[in-house]
């Protein structure tokens, strides 16, 4: 058997993976010798095996020891590639910005620390509790309850009270609060303490965030407490990683994470608008594919010797299943980790598989611009953000089976807008990667809850198998990875930008001085600013303050538009119609809006229709505008960018005065005036609010050129145009 490749190899293994995972062999001579393999992988010693594992929190922690987030969690937390492998260090993605974590962010110069929170107790281990309290078995799964429950439990928003932080054994339910043994009580609230107030730490206020995220936070800023102002060193993230770890029973010096500078992702889209933060990508629905990922760090992101140390020594490599752009890419776009993983040739290197498509991130094909997503589109995705290409990280991509789940599963994941990612073999194999299926999602979980996840214990076992069948046959592709434009490192420069408390910061002081009415509106204004960060701060320069105004007080004339958020330049203000007070989204679209036409200042001396002769005689009619003087604009953009501007919307320079702009249109023909489009425009490319009217007008981005009739490919070029203007001169963006 040792002479077969390619499709043989690859049908071969796979029958050796379902016999190992479900005990299912084909007839015949094979069958039974499948049998005897399969029974051979679960006899081999494979505890030795030196493993690394990446990726973000969720997929990550499933397949390292359970889903620790799940309710169900404790009644099984041995599980998963922990359970097989006794030499696993686990590297995690240190970008996300959301939730509990985000919260952090806004007022402390760290990374994102809640996947490193969740991998923490997916760490757990039955032999490190037991050694540590001496506990029984019964007792030590009391405990492992304990944990989840405190390191999982969420405050309400509207918390204020820090008495559950500063003793945080009040979260556990009565019946196992006498389970926490009392050196483990100790620890925590001394972590609780620290963060509350009157504490030595910062005071954290418990509203909206995970205890196991305060926790955790307080850990590493002890240990960094003379470092003033600046991020936590490596060393400091990493003693307060190893003081909790110890203390619930994970194994020290196992868990990092993937840097310790503080950095954002930046997501660029086929239609070429680029927007920074995780969160962000989740939530705003682009209708394109990402094209390019990069992060943006305050300083030269720093990477520990121990994780290259591992990385370098490892006998098997796994990439969890997770999100692509927003979990492991990040990872394998600091040089010295993906360096590392290339120069060992000897590790089996597996990328794991999402069994279905996410939405804002692989919902839409690259390759063909449609939803859906194939796992080659995957390998594809490396090629084009990796330093250099992916070749070298991948031998082995493990997707799951799914030709046996039921119709009535995949409807009800339909119905979600979820779709499998499929696995096409044959593009996979000339991508000079080796394509596997297998049952690794629990089939009784499928049959109970008609979802399917990755099962912990299914995959680590399927692993195991392929270390074992990799060892017998080699599983390694001799297929020469085909290029698709990998970058290089000149590609790729690291963009300095400060830590994101330190941004929300000079947005507050920005806004402070300025008039909001309701006073509430402040807040939104910086919640709004917060959540698109794209937004610069000298972008809050150019207006005195917001207010909610009457319908008698409203003097937006409707000739334009019924956009009901604008920006007055006769005094500087936004205003937002009292009709929106009770639609808070709509408020924050409309001030996002209003905050665009700002940017433009009192860029405009007058305006007016010509219409009947003076453009033609069979009707039409002409719109002028004529610009102040520059010194008195108090416009974001310079002269030359304005007239770039304004030639993007079509807007032509009158040859005899450089002052005045025009456009001439037929009596029935629809204009968006170059403020309002701004404001639109603004709007648009940051979270697509108002996204009726500008998505309409951008749709003509998902043409394909060669399908387009020259007058459309033209006004599709200017649109483009209009995208990359605000992108690099509005937005800033170097990508």
């Amino acid at each position: 058997m040792a002479g077969i490749r390619g499709a043989e190899l690859s049908h071969y293994v796979e029958q050796l993976l379902e016999a190992v995972l479900n005990g299912t062999t084909p007839r015949g001579s094979d069958g039974r010798l499948m049998l005897r393999l399969a029974q051979e992988v679960l006899n081999f010693e494979c505890r030795s095996v030196r493993v690394v594992a990446f990726g973000g929190g969720t997929g990550l922690s499933t397949v390292v020891g359970g889903n620790s987030q799940l309710s169900d969690w404790p009644e099984n937390p041995f599980v998963g590639l922990k359970e097989e492998f006794s030499s696993i260090d686990v590297v995690v993605c240190a970008t996300d910005d959301g939730g509990s974590t985000g919260l952090l962010l806004q007022h402390l110069p760290i990374i994102g620390i809640g996947d490193l929170r969740k991998l923490l107790l997916s760490l757990i281990l039955r032999e490190n509790i037991r050694s540590t309290y001496g506990l029984d078995d019964s007792a030590t799964l009391h405990l492992a309850h304990v944990i989840h429950c405190i390191f999982n439990h969420r405050f309400s928003p509207d918390v204020d009270d820090s008495k559950c932080v500063s003793n945080p054994c009040t979260v556990v339910p009565a019946d196992l609060q006498g389970c926490c043994p009392e050196p483990l009580v100790e620890l925590l609230s001394s972590l609780g303490r620290y963060v509350s107030p009157g504490g030595e730490g910062p005071t954290i206020r418990p509203g909206g965030h995970c205890l196991g995220n305060l926790l955790l936070t307080a850990a590493i800023l002890r240990e960094s407490r003379n470092e003033g102002n600046r991020p936590p060193a490596m060393n400091a993230i990493k003693k307060g990683l190893d003081v909790l770890a110890r203390a619930i029973g994970a194994s020290p010096c196992r868990l990092h994470p993937a840097t310790a500078t503080p950095g954002q992702l930046v997501l660029r889209y086929g239609n070429g608008v680029a927007v920074r933060g995780q969160w962000k990508s989740a939530h705003c629905r682009r209708n394109f594919p990402i094209d390019r990922v990069a992060v943006e760090y305050c300083e030269q992101p720093a990477v520990s010797e121990n994780v290259c140390r591992a990385i370098e020594e490892a006998d098997l490599i796994v990439f969890a299943p997770g999100s692509v752009y927003t979990s492991l890419m990040p990872i394998l776009q600091l040089e010295p980790i993906v360096t590392a993983i290339k120069d060992n040739r000897k590790a089996l290197k597996i990328l794991g598989a999402n069994f279905w498509i996410q939405e804002g991130e692989t919902d839409i094909s690259q390759r063909s611009g449609n939803r859906g997503f194939y796992v080659s589109e995957l390998v594809e995705a490396y090629e084009h953000n990796v330093r250099g290409g992916a070749k070298g990280l991948f031998d082995v991509v493990l997707s799951a089976n799914l030709e046996n789940v039921p119709g009535s599963v995949l409807c009800n994941y339909a119905m979600e807008g979820k779709s499998p990612i499929y696995l096409d073999r044959h593009r996979v194999e000339r991508l000079g990667v080796f394509p596997l299926e297998a049952t690794i999602y629990s089939t009784r979980r499928m049959r109970l809850a008609q979802v399917i996840h990755h099962d912990p214990q299914r995959f680590a076992l399927a692993v195991r198998t392929l270390v074992f069948a990799h060892q017998r046959f080699n599983l390694k592709s001799e297929t020469t990875a085909s290029t698709v434009s990998g970058q290089t490192l000149s590609d790729c420069p690291y963009v300095s930008a400060p830590p994101l408390c330190a941004y929300r910061e000079a947005a507050q002081t920005a806004l402070s001085g300025k008039h909001f009415s309701p006073k509430e509106l402040l807040s939104t204004m910086l919640e709004i600013v917060w959540e698109n960060r794209d937004i610069r701060i000298n972008h809050l320069e150019f207006f005195q303050g917001a207010e909610i105004v009457s319908t008698a007080e409203w003097n937006r004339s409707k000739e334009w538009d019924n956009v009901l958020g604008y920006y007055d330049p006769e005094d500087g203000m936004l205003r937002v119609h009292e009709q929106l007070r009770d639609h808070p989204d709509r408020i924050r679209d409309n001030l996002l809006i209003a905050l665009g036409e700002s940017l433009l200042g009192r860029y405009l001396e007058h305006r007016r229709w010509i219409s009947g002769a003076m453009t033609c005689d069979w009707g039409g009619r002409c719109y002028e505008i004529t610009l102040r003087p520059v010194e008195e604009r108090g416009c974001f953009l310079s002269d030359s960018e304005l007239h770039t501007y304004l030639t993007l919307s079509r807007m032509v320079q009158s040859p005899h005065d450089r002052r005045t702009y025009r456009i001439t249109l037929n009596d029935h023909e629809g204009f968006l005036p170059p403020g309002l489009l701004f404001g639109l425009m603004y709007a648009w490319y940051l979270n697509n609010s108002y996204g009726a009217v500008m998505e309409y007008e951008m749709s003509m981005l998902r043409w394909q050129p060669q399908k387009l009739i020259p007058h459309q490919i033209v006004e599709r070029k200017r649109k483009q145009a209009l995208i990359e203007f605000f992108r690099k001169v509005v937005f800033a963006h170097e990508s």
